[in-house]
């Protein structure tokens, strides 16, 4: 299993960002796909999931309104496009996939988490 997430950077208060995740080694169709973030000396949080045929979608309520997240099964590859963005913000991005289960968003399939893209919002 391989997850390789791109496109952070450094970006003032208000820009955006799109961040891109290319999964291969299992079925990516198959999985409802999710973002986490985790900042300095904060625990990993869930940013975003989407179900396997993008049916339904989840936003944690700190960026709700300024991300969308969308998936090409065609491709195996996720996005996040990160709007109006904040300090509060920045944080290393992973993708994952998701186990599913009556929370569909909620558990993290893979325990390697790769190296992630890092987002640093600063003026």
């Amino acid at each position: 299993v391989q997850l390789v997430e791109s496109g952070g950077g450094l970006v003032q208060p208000g820009g955006s960002l799109r961040l891109s995740c290319v999964a291969s080694g299992f079925t990516f169709s198959m999985y409802s796909m999710s973002w986490y973030r985790q900042a300095p000396g904060k625990a990993r949080e869930l940013v975003a999931a989407i179900t396997s045929r993008s049916g339904s979608t989840y936003y944690a309520d700190s960026v709700k309104g300024r991300v969308t997240i969308s998936r090409d099964n065609s491709k195996n590859t996720m996005d996040l496009q990160m709007n109006s963005l904040k300090p509060e913000d920045t944080a290393v991005y992973y993708c994952n996939a998701l186990l599913g289960g009556s929370t569909w968003y909620a558990h993290p399939k893979y325990d390697d988490w790769g190296q992630g893209t890092q987002v640093t919002v600063s003026s």
